[in-house]
């Protein structure tokens, strides 16, 4: 079989993974030099902690097994299992942990509620105060910024893989078969439309009322924190954000500490991971209207700067980098993400949100099972 994958971020890499671990030939086309969206501009958490119970902690868990797999296979990757910690600091927030410690579930996602001297033990960077945290075991973390890179060099050592960059795909040229804006034809036996925020172009054409919504978000990145990080690091505002933390204990604090106003007007929430050359990435914040602002606002990075060097008890490493970023997400979202048949020989899996670097091996895996690969 011949698999032609249109979208050179994770979703669309992860696909072309799939095709070639099972004997395929693929030829993946991207219209930038590089990816340069959600793919790179993220965390690179495996993030199973915070995901709805279901098919998304399913597929969330079922990811984390296949990254650790292809972490393996792949070192590059810099896949580490190394869990997350997010710290409370008074009783509502305690509740909130407390209930999710008691989900059914609890045990396969790794939970448990830990003193803050248990926290200081797993994460000694955390010199903060805080009263207690709730610790998340499955969670990991990969590179973002090099994954596809290291991906992509073996998937080309199978000798069935090729890698088109600098192209966009314009239209159909037949069943399973796109034509470039170079005009050339690329034909195989299935296509699949891996464009992430790209919801334009052919995309819009195949798919006019796609149920997918964009999603515009701030981060940043620090010099070497001099020290590790050992887990990623979230903040309670993050309870807020995640479904598999409704409880009343978490409609408890949403009606008795609210956000601050920054944190609210921006639907902000801590997540920190350490990156390999020591490095902090930090972020983030949520922005849903169109059309999105242009420019990147500082109000946030200030919360943020504040919040970090609060669990840390130091300050904060210099800032290099700022950056926003842009996202698709599924306007149901409860799905994990949005796959279709958009015409013959051709499906469209898009709208993932926040779960695309956490979910993509599974979602593709899913698509290489359904479409029968």
């Amino acid at each position: 079989m011949r698999v032609i994958v249109v979208g050179g971020g994770v979703v669309g890499t992860m696909h072309a993974w799939q095709a070639v671990q099972r004997g395929h030939e693929v030829v993946q086309i991207e219209r930038e030099a590089e990816a340069r969206g959600a793919s790179l501009r993220n965390f690179g958490q495996i993030w199973v902690s915070g995901r709805a119970g279901g098919e998304e902690l399913d597929t969330a868990l079922r990811a984390r097994e296949l990254w650790e797999r292809i972490g393996a296979e792949v070192p590059g990757l810099g896949f580490r299992a190394i869990g997350s910690l997010t710290p409370v600091r008074n009783a509502r927030e305690y509740a909130v942990a407390e209930a999710a410690v008691a989900r059914p579930d609890a045990a396969a996602r790794g939970y448990k509620l830990v003193t803050a001297a248990e926290a200081r033990a797993i994460n000694p960077a955390l010199r903060g105060a805080f009263e207690a945290a709730l610790w998340c075991e499955r969670d990991a973390a990969v590179e973002p910024r090099t994954a596809q890179l290291h991906l992509r060099e073996a998937l080309r050592a199978s000798g069935r893989y090729t890698f088109l960059p600098g192209r966009e795909v314009r239209d159909l040229a037949g069943p399973a078969a796109v034509r470039d804006d170079h005009g050339d034809v690329h034909r195989g036996d299935a296509v699949v439309l891996a464009t992430g925020a790209w919801l334009s172009g052919l995309v819009r054409e195949l798919v006019p009322d796609l149920p997918v919504r964009r999603v515009r978000l701030q981060m940043m990145q620090t010099a070497p924190l001099g020290e590790p990080l050992t887990t990623s690091v979230a903040d309670a505002d993050s309870f807020r954000y995640y479904p598999a933390y409704k409880s009343d204990a978490l409609d408890a604090l949403n009606a008795e500490q609210a956000q601050t106003p920054v944190a609210a007007a921006h639907k902000m929430q801590l997540l920190m991971v350490q990156r390999r050359d020591g490095g902090l990435t930090i972020g983030d914040t949520h922005e849903y209207e169109h059309p999105f602002a242009f420019d990147t606002v500082e109000d946030p990075y200030d919360h943020l700067t504040a919040v970090v060097e609060s669990f840390l008890g130091r300050p904060l490493p210099k800032i290099r980098h700022r950056w926003a970023g842009v996202y698709a997400q599924c306007t149901d979202t409860s799905r994990v993400v949005h796959r279709q048949q958009a015409a013959e020989g051709v499906w469209l899996v898009t709208g993932p949100g926040g779960r695309g670097m956490t979910c993509s091996p599974a979602i593709a895996e899913t698509t290489a099972n359904e479409l029968g690969w």
